[in-house]
């Protein structure tokens, strides 16, 4: 069963402030040139609250700003500012971001156990699985090794494939949570049997950005290939 985190004290103003720039940060740095209004959409905040939490990292150097480009702009008047991370907002929200999210599962680790952990990581796989089912609806011929690698980029993990030996290789050129999946390989493992699952094969993982690999690598076999078209 999966744990319900709960807690008698309720949140203080300054954390909550801090929780939802690290939440406007993620989106910015994932979706890049932004403007005020649709983060204000994004997280249903007032105008005032979103430009708050601009203001405040702008402040500290984690933000740059730009007028937005003519070709993006609706009607006439001034031209929209966007927003978009700096290098030293990139560096400062990786390692806020990992502390925030380590401490998140080690709390729910601590909770209910290393079941726990498992599904909420089947959780967060579940919407990559949901664009592969999508992908594959929308063009049967599309290949099942194309159609993940497809719904993992879009997802942030840098994803291609080519084609080794009978087979196929998988590669992950990046892995939008490493510091996780170093402390609970149950991501790997749970990323592993949802490739698995969706390729209708036994899949073998030869390489892990988690353990120091410049990439993770993924074999799938010859039989794969077959079935899939």
């Amino acid at each position: 069963m999966l744990v319900k985190l709960m807690t008698d004290m309720p949140m203080s103003v300054e954390a909550q402030d801090a929780t939802t720039r690290l939440r406007v940060m993620k989106h910015i740095v994932e979706h890049g040139w932004t403007t005020s209004v649709a983060l204000a959409d994004e997280f249903e905040l007032t105008a005032a609250a979103i430009r708050r939490h601009l203001a405040y990292l702008l402040t500290a150097g984690m933000l740059t700003t730009r007028s937005q480009p003519v070709s993006l702009r609706k009607g006439a008047g001034r031209p929209a500012k966007e927003f978009a991370a700096t290098a030293q907002g990139r560096q400062t929200f990786s390692h806020a971001y990992d502390t925030f999210a380590i401490s998140a599962v080690e709390t729910l680790h601590r909770l209910g156990g290393d079941e726990a952990v498992t599904q909420f990581f089947e959780a967060r796989f579940a919407a990559i699985e949901a664009r592969f089912a999508e992908l594959r609806a929308l063009d049967a011929d599309l290949p099942q090794a194309e159609a993940l690698s497809i719904a993992l980029t879009e997802d942030g993990f840098m994803a291609g494939v080519q084609p080794v030996g009978g087979g196929e290789q998988l590669c992950q050129h990046n892995c939008p949570y490493p510091s996780i999946a170093t402390r609970f390989p149950q991501l790997c493992t749970v990323e592993t049997s949802v490739f698995s699952r969706l390729l209708s094969s036994h899949v073998q993982r030869l390489a892990t950005i988690a353990h120091g690999d410049g990439v993770c690598t993924t074999n799938i076999p010859p039989s794969t290939r077959k079935e899939d078209r």
